[in-house]
């Protein structure tokens, strides 16, 4: 039991000096190279939202560092169809993640860990497993879609609801989607990165395999070609 126990101190260990190490690449990363990865993200998003046209999807409002920027959630809810759901995530005191629907950005307030929540009507931690296309924030994703969160397991409570079908995406900078991340048996795997270089990109078992969600890239080249 202890050699287990070892193993697990183990890997949280290496979590931990990874989220340090990435937080820091994050930070150094300056305002306008943020403002161009935030572009390139949206805009790969808004194709592949187009393409999809989900009556129902997920995202959240990056914060500080994190790739999409602050307006993401305006840029989908806009590439949505009409009588679409964009929801977005309530933190609850036990870290899970209850869901309301974003309407206009005017109707975000602060709350805790940094972020802005919706105001409107909470619709259950369980809204989640209806949605169509879910985006998951992360630090870092691996070959194997291994996703590496800041440790508070929300996302992996939510993520243990959502169908493995659902096409789930993680927004990246360029350079975090990596070969291998440590991980422990509650983490939760995810089907997709967008990066500003390479677009959406899928992760298949096989870790030297990825490919794309849709078969152009926002520039109209086929990835591979």
């Amino acid at each position: 039991m202890a050699e287990f126990s070892d193993e697990a101190e183990v890997t949280r260990m290496a979590k931990r000096d990874a989220r340090v190490e990435l937080l820091a690449r994050r930070r150094s990363l300056s305002g306008p190279t943020r403002a161009v990865a935030a572009g390139r993200v949206q805009a790969e998003l808004v194709t592949l939202v187009r393409r999809l046209r989900p009556r129902r999807m997920t995202a959240y409002v990056p914060v500080g560092s994190e790739p999409g920027g602050a307006d993401l959630p305006e840029v989908l809810r806009a590439a949505l169809p009409a009588d679409a759901e964009l929801l977005l995530p309530v933190l609850l005191e036990d870290l899970d993640l209850d869901w309301a629907a974003y309407t206009a950005p005017g109707a975000l307030i602060a709350a805790g860990r940094g972020i802005r929540e919706p105001t409107g009507a909470r619709l259950g931690v369980a809204a989640v497993a209806e949605a169509d296309l879910v985006l998951v924030p992360a630090l870092a994703v691996d070959r194997l879609g291994r996703r590496l969160g800041r440790g508070g397991g929300s996302y992996d409570q939510a993520l243990a609801r959502v169908p493995e079908t659902t096409l789930t995406v993680v927004p990246l900078h360029d350079g975090e989607l990596v070969e291998a991340l440590p991980a422990e048996p509650h983490d939760r795997r995810v089907r997709a990165v967008v990066t500003p270089a390479d677009g959406v990109r899928t992760l298949d078992a096989d870790p030297g395999a990825p490919h794309d969600v849709a078969p152009h890239t926002s520039a109209g080249r086929t990835r591979g070609e």
